[in-house]
């Protein structure tokens, strides 16, 4: 049965799966190509995080490793869930004293964050693997 004129449901899911997965490879593989994993630390360290080089380097090659691992249906419970973790953390420390709108309003807001841990709560759920 179709959910919508051209797409079935399984494949809807699949698409946002794919979808989230690259959103937040994209994430990594930009930090890799502007260098700005040291900075990323950086910040990590002035927001309390005593081994923010380190944590930073593990982010980053998380979202990339585990972003493709998610988008070929692979732990995908298990990323989503780290991957909601770090949604969350980055909504405390960086987007949440900026308000809701990520452009209009207010900008650098929390908008997106929530809509890709919405995007990740769906993708979990519909997801029948591990």
């Amino acid at each position: 049965m179709r959910s919508f004129p051209f797409i079935e449901r399984r494949q809807a899911v699949v698409l946002l799966r794919v979808a989230v997965s690259l959103f937040m490879m994209a994430h990594g593989l930009m930090r890799l190509y502007l260098g700005t994993v040291g900075g990323f630390g950086e910040f990590l360290n002035s927001k309390g995080f005593m081994i923010g080089g380190m944590l930073a380097w593990t982010i980053t090659i998380f979202e990339i490793a585990a972003g493709a691992m998610m988008a070929f249906g692979l732990f995908v419970k298990w990323i989503a869930a780290v991957f909601i973790i770090e949604l969350i953390t980055g909504i405390f420390l960086v987007h949440l004293p900026k308000g809701w709108f990520v452009v209009g309003a207010t900008q650098g807001g929390m908008e997106y964050s929530t809509l890709l841990i919405i995007a990740l709560i769906v993708t979990a759920a519909h997801h029948s693997g591990n």
